[in-house]
């Protein structure tokens, strides 16, 4: 069963999201702000991480910051999880180290489409060998 952490200031935000991923199957664990996220990160070691924007203590960025420079985290992938969409803020995000970007209020089939495509990152990638 593949983990994902869910990291949002707003309770009724982690609810949500955690209602729709553990109906797909999903392992899900919560954080309240931007260090318990990254204390989370290390004891679960989750396969996707989702990561609100704007949360106390330190926010989505600064969390993707951390991981980036970690190697033990350098390739999971991490979706962006915001209110701001504002023009230039998806490409901001992923310039910045996050794998996806979903938008808030919610829509259920864009969170299940972009965590199903991050998973599929987190697959080794089948390469068949011949040999001559």
């Amino acid at each position: 069963m593949k983990k994902i952490l869910v990291a949002d200031d707003r309770a009724i935000s982690r609810e949500l999201v955690r209602s729709v991923l553990e109906s797909c199957g999903y392992e899900v664990y919560e954080a309240a702000d931007g260090l318990e996220a990254l204390e989370q990160a290390h004891q679960v070691h989750p396969d996707v991480i989702i990561l609100d924007l704007q949360m106390p203590r330190l926010d989505g960025f600064g969390v993707v910051s951390e991981l980036r420079r970690d190697p033990a985290f350098e390739h999971v992938p991490v979706m962006a999880l915001t209110a701001s969409a504002m023009t230039g803020d998806r490409e901001r995000a992923l310039a910045s180290g996050f794998t996806g970007y979903v938008a808030k209020p919610i829509r259920v089939a864009a969170l299940r489409g972009e965590v199903e495509r991050m998973v599929e990152l987190t697959r080794p990638s089948r390469v068949s060998v011949t040999s001559s």
